[in-house]
């Protein structure tokens, strides 16, 4: 804007040298293949390649238009895509004062000469299986470092909700964008927090099922037994066992197991697997006993 010629009505000459200049310095920054050259081998890289080797530079009202997506001045070409950029240093629009200008279009978020994101930073987020059974909010304090309005890397406090879903399974992600540490130059990373699950004393994930184990005497194997149970959000059962438990039977309770995300209001089903405690040694009696009652 500065040296802009129709700014210069006086000093013409020296507006467009220094113009020129800004031209191809624009020209080479925005040009990923120039930049890399320009970065490698300097200016004398790009002498063959230099916007400056056609003598015809940039036209002022061109690059106003790049910029702004169109000219200060009204002389701009029309159609050209909006861009935006953000520059260290002072001067109109935050440019041309000073600093490195780092350009980038509004739409692709991506190019040779914008500010690199980092890849996202994760952190464990672990639940117990009654918070991912039932659902539950955390809130999670976080220090990060940010760049404060003068540039300079100063730590802020936040505290973040999360709303953990009932049926969240481990490694299910949950994204806060930009709330990563933030450095010059740089965009902020995306913080990431990732469900893991703690043991539980009784019960066992398996996907949407849950699994217990279950104690019984050899009597109770044939004979029948109840059992009496908490469920994880606290409700009693009695289970009657009626049939008789043998290697490998498993009893299923239909839909008393985890919620399932994305099915609201089903559920997977509960396996309870039995542990049948055989005696360590039989009297005389209890032998003949078993024979008679068994038909051996």
């Amino acid at each position: 804007m500065k040296w802009h010629p129709d700014k210069n009505p006086n000093n013409k000459k020296e507006a467009e040298a220094q113009f020129k200049q800004i031209s191809e310095a624009y020209e080479i920054l925005s040009d990923p293949q120039k930049r890399q050259v320009y970065d490698q081998y300097g200016e004398e890289g790009l002498k063959d390649t230099s916007p400056g080797s056609n003598g015809n530079p940039r036209n002022a009202e061109d690059i106003f238009a790049e910029f702004f997506g169109s000219s200060p001045f009204g002389f701009g070409s029309a159609g050209i895509k909006s861009t935006r950029f953000s520059s260290e240093g002072s001067g109109m629009f935050g440019g041309f004062g000073g600093g490195e200008n780092i350009f980038r279009t509004a739409s692709d978020g991506t190019g040779a000469n914008m500010p690199k994101k980092p890849p996202p930073v994760e952190s464990k987020l672990p639940c117990s299986l009654e918070e991912l059974y039932a659902g539950s909010t955390r809130k999670m304090k976080i220090s990060r470092t940010v760049v404060d309005t003068n540039g300079r890397l100063v730590t802020e406090s936040e505290i973040l909700t999360i709303d953990v879903k009932p049926g969240w399974k481990k490694g299910t992600k949950i994204t806060f964008p930009d709330k990563g540490n933030e450095q010059l130059n740089q965009l902020p990373a995306d913080l990431v927090f990732v469900i893991d699950e703690k043991p539980h004393d009784v019960y066992k994930r398996d996907g949407n099922d849950l699994i217990r184990n279950h104690k019984v005497t050899l009597a109770e194997a044939l004979g029948g037994t109840t059992i009496n149970l908490t469920t994880l959000d606290g409700r009693k059962l009695t289970i009657q066992v009626s049939e008789m438990v043998r290697l490998g039977y498993e009893l299923v309770l239909a839909k008393e197991g985890m919620p399932i995300t994305k099915e609201p209001g089903n559920r997977g089903d509960l396996k309870i697997k039995f542990d049948v405690k055989f005696p360590t040694r039989l009297t005389t009696d209890q032998r003949a006993a078993l024979k008679r009652a068994l038909g051996g």
